[in-house]
């Protein structure tokens, strides 16, 4: 079956950085094309950055632009999101994301809190 497992997720000053991550499996991972979501609390869902398959095109949301890193593993079958000057409004559950055969799927997610 389809898995995807966020990680990484922490406490945060202002400023600081994390790297996310993101175990696949149940799927051909290179065929998949992956994303990164994150929900803050009352919020809507939003789209953060996109990486393609199997040409590495990336795109990122226009809040994040400048700040964080969307990369992946293909031996490994990981997802990755370098984040760094991270702020207050970044705090959100981050959701990792692939797509495949006309089909979403997703992972649990990951808690972000940016605070001093």
């Amino acid at each position: 079956q389809v898995q995807l497992a966020e990680s990484g997720g922490a406490l945060v000053q202002p400023g600081g950085s994390l790297r996310l991550s993101c175990a696949a499996s149940g799927f051909t991972f290179n065929l998949a094309t992956m994303n990164w979501y994150r929900q803050a609390p009352g919020q809507e869902r939003e789209w953060v950055a996109f990486i393609g398959a199997p040409r590495t095109i990336i795109r990122y949301a226009e809040s994040v632009k400048g700040r964080f890193t969307i990369s992946r593993d293909n031996v490994k079958n990981m997802l990755f999101l370098e984040m760094n000057n991270l702020k207050p409004e970044d705090t959100a559950i981050y959701y990792c994301n692939a797509y495949f055969g006309g089909s979403n799927f997703w992972g649990k997610g990951t808690l972000v809190t940016v605070s001093s």
